[in-house]
C-alpha cells in the first residue's frame, strides 16, 4: 500500500471518534451495505465521518489492506477496527455496538 493512502487512513481512523469507509457518503450512499451502516449509526444518533472509496481507487483498495478485510463499508471506533456491514448489524441488534460506544465514551441513543 502507497505510504501516502496509510498515512491518511491511519490520520482519519485516529482523528475521529467513528469513521466509515463507505461507497458514497452519508448523505447518498452509493450501496446498501454503506446504506445500511449509515441507517444504523444515525438510529444511534452518533456523530461519524463517512468517507468516500469510490473517489480515490488508492483508498478504495487501500482500506482492504490496512484492515485486512476484503469488503467496504468498513467501521472505526477510536481507531479500532470493527467489521463490515454484517458485523455491525449483528452488533447493533445484540446491544454489543451501543455497548461498544458507551465503553468509548459516545453517547448513543439505546437500541430498540
Amino acid at each position: 500500500m502507497d505510504k501516502t493512502v496509510a498515512d491518511r487512513i491511519r490520520t482519519e481512523v485516529t482523528a475521529n471518534d467513528i469513521v466509515v469507509f463507505m461507497k458514497g457518503s452519508p448523505v447518498f450512499p452509493q450501496c446498501g451495505f454503506s446504506a445500511a451502516v449509515v441507517q444504523v449509526l444515525s438510529h444511534l444518533g452518533v456523530k461519524f465521518k463517512g468517507i468516500d472509496v469510490l473517489t480515490d481507487p488508492g483508498l478504495r483498495e487501500g482500506i482492504k489492506e490496512y484492515s485486512n478485510w476484503p469488503t467496504i463499508p468498513q467501521l472505526y471506533v477510536k481507531g479500532e477496527f470493527v467489521g463490515g456491514c454484517d458485523i455491525v448489524r449483528e452488533m447493533y441488534q445484540s446491544g454489543e455496538l451501543h455497548q461498544l460506544f458507551e465503553t468509548n465514551g459516545i453517547a448513543a441513543a439505546a437500541p430498540v
